[in-house]
C-alpha cells in the first residue's frame, strides 16, 4: 500500500472511530502533538476552536461524541496532495440530549507528519448545529 492509500486508510479508520463513538480510537490516529480545529462561531458552539495534544484531544472528542452522533457518513470526495488530504463528506448529525437530527456536509483538511494526523481543520455548519440544540 502506498503512502496515499495509507493516509486515506488512517482517515477512514478515524472516521469509523468517530462515527462509532470511540474517542480513544480517534485520538490514536493523531500525532501526540496533533491539532484539531473546529471552525465556526464560538457563540454557536462552545467546542469551536483549536485543541492540541492527546490529553486535550481525548477530552474534546469525548465531549463531542457525548453530545453529537454521526450517522451514515458518505464520503463525497477525497483529494490528496503530498502530506495534505481534503475530505468532503455528508453525515447525519444527531444531538444526543434532544434526539434532533440533521443532514449536513463537512469538509476536513488534514496534514500528516510521521504518518499520523498532525493537523485537522474541520468546517461544519455551526449555525445548523446551534439550531439543533436550541
Amino acid at each position: 500500500m502506498g503512502q496515499r492509500e495509507e493516509r486515506l486508510a488512517l482517515i477512514r479508520s478515524a472516521y469509523a472511530a468517530r462515527d462509532g463513538g470511540n474517542a480513544e480510537g480517534l485520538v490514536t490516529a493523531f500525532h501526540p502533538e496533533g491539532l484539531f480545529t473546529l471552525m465556526g462561531d464560538n457563540s454557536a458552539l462552545a467546542l469551536t476552536g483549536t485543541m492540541q495534544g492527546h490529553p486535550t484531544l481525548r477530552g474534546a472528542f469525548s465531549k463531542l461524541i457525548d453530545e453529537f452522533g454521526f450517522e451514515g457518513r458518505e464520503i463525497l470526495a477525497e483529494l490528496v496532495d503530498g502530506d495534505r488530504v481534503a475530505v468532503h463528506s455528508r453525515v447525519v448529525v444527531r444531538h444526543h440530549p434532544t434526539g434532533k437530527a440533521s443532514n449536513t456536509e463537512i469538509l476536513d483538511l488534514f496534514r500528516f507528519q510521521d504518518e499520523k494526523i498532525v493537523d485537522l481543520i474541520e468546517f461544519a455548519d455551526t449555525a445548523q448545529i446551534k439550531a439543533m440544540i436550541s
